[in-house]
């Protein structure tokens, strides 16, 4: 079962890096453009992608594998009496969108983690986000999804399988630490 695994790890991981290059490139060098004018990197997912916001924005604002100046960003999914106001007052398609309106700008960047790039709130987020002129990322699984139309860059992991999508979503969110942190 492990070799199992691990081999469909490899050759999900294997053909995502091989069609998605461009993709992963544009989205990092979106990502430092936004933090070198003083922008934000916003985040935002459910269940397992909302822990890989929150350890994304977490490997920026400390640090990754260097001490150095804090790095902006925001997960939009931790703040539980945001959420659950929002939620209840008005939908919870809209946790995340509301946010967005609050906080962004045009000079920052919204990553949005989504296996299926279908979550309605996070497509909404990414909608709303379009709107204000910020520029939007959204890593995906290989499916055609609603995020797509509302994204700047999309990286679609090539697997169909929400575990492995999320384990490449893990190693592309390393990724960008370490080129952000090196760069900063």
């Amino acid at each position: 079962m492990l070799e199992h695994e691990t081999r469909a790890l490899h050759e999900a991981l294997t053909k995502t890096l091989e069609t998605q290059h461009n993709s992963i490139t544009k989205c990092v060098e979106m990502m430092s453009s936004c933090l070198q004018v003083g922008g934000k990197i916003l985040v935002c997912g459910n269940g397992g992608s909302a822990s890989q916001a929150q350890h994304f924005s977490a490997e920026l604002v400390v640090r990754f594998k260097e001490n150095r100046k804090a790095l902006a960003s925001i997960a939009l999914n931790t703040d539980s009496s945001i959420l659950t106001a929002c939620g209840n007052d008005f939908s919870f398609h809209d946790i995340f969108a509301r946010q967005v309106e609050a906080l962004a700008s045009n000079k920052d960047v919204l990553l949005c983690l989504s296996t299926s790039g279908n979550s309605p709130n996070v497509v909404k987020a990414a909608e709303k986000a379009k709107a204000l002129g910020t520029k939007v990322i959204a890593f995906t699984g290989q499916k055609d999804s609603a995020l797509e139309s509302h994204a700047n860059t999309v990286i679609k992991v090539q697997s169909l399988e929400t575990s492995r999508i999320q384990e490449i979503h893990l190693f592309l969110i390393h990724h960008c630490a370490d080129v952000l942190e090196s760069s900063s």
